[in-house]
């Protein structure tokens, strides 16, 4: 049986942590589709952005989410956090699976996640450490009516990785 798994949220919401132990508990192939798009296009997300622009990677993201969708292959996959957020991107992926699942996290615990590994994403680092929470709220904000189309919404906080895993395996098994 095709069964496609796709976790969405925010940057630092644990999309690709939970996404490959949900794989490994699932003995499906995880996908994280940054990664995925680096490794098509041969450059770290950090150049893309810089060399060819947001508006040139979103396209190319919505055009790899396309190719994944329509695989027939089985898989969990992580989303980047914008990736629901541009096109049609949002209706893909509900027609594509009734596996979406939005990994739900408190902008103040996105913070603290998201302060110490700022450099190594592309979307805030260049913003100094004070400014980090204002630009997460306003983000989120954006983002929030495209999470919450996902089929499931799954409030993180206080759960263990394991506790995790168990709500979604719970829905998908």
């Amino acid at each position: 049986m095709n069964k496609k798994i796709i976790l969405l949220g925010y940057m630092g919401s644990g999309k690709s942590t939970i996404g490959k132990l949900l794989a490994t508990t699932l003995a499906l192939p995880f996908i994280d589709l940054d990664l995925f798009i680096e490794e098509k296009e041969g450059f770290p997300l950090s150049i893309l952005f810089k060399e060819k622009g947001e508006i040139y990677f979103r396209r190319k993201e919505q055009f790899y989410l396309q190719e994944l969708l329509s695989s027939p292959t089985s898989f969990v996959l992580s989303l980047g956090g914008g990736t629901p957020c541009y096109g049609n991107a949002m209706e893909l992926l509900r027609q594509a699976t009734p596996y979406l699942f939005y990994l739900q996290v408190p902008t103040k615990e996105l913070i603290i996640r998201l302060l110490p590994e700022k450099s190594q994403r592309p979307l805030i680092a260049h913003l100094e450490d004070e400014s980090l929470e204002e630009f997460i709220y306003k983000h989120l904000f954006e983002r929030i009516p495209f999470y919450s189309q996902a089929h499931f919404t799954i409030p993180c906080i206080g759960l263990s990785q394991g506790e995790i895993l168990e709500k979604i395996i719970s829905v998908v098994k």
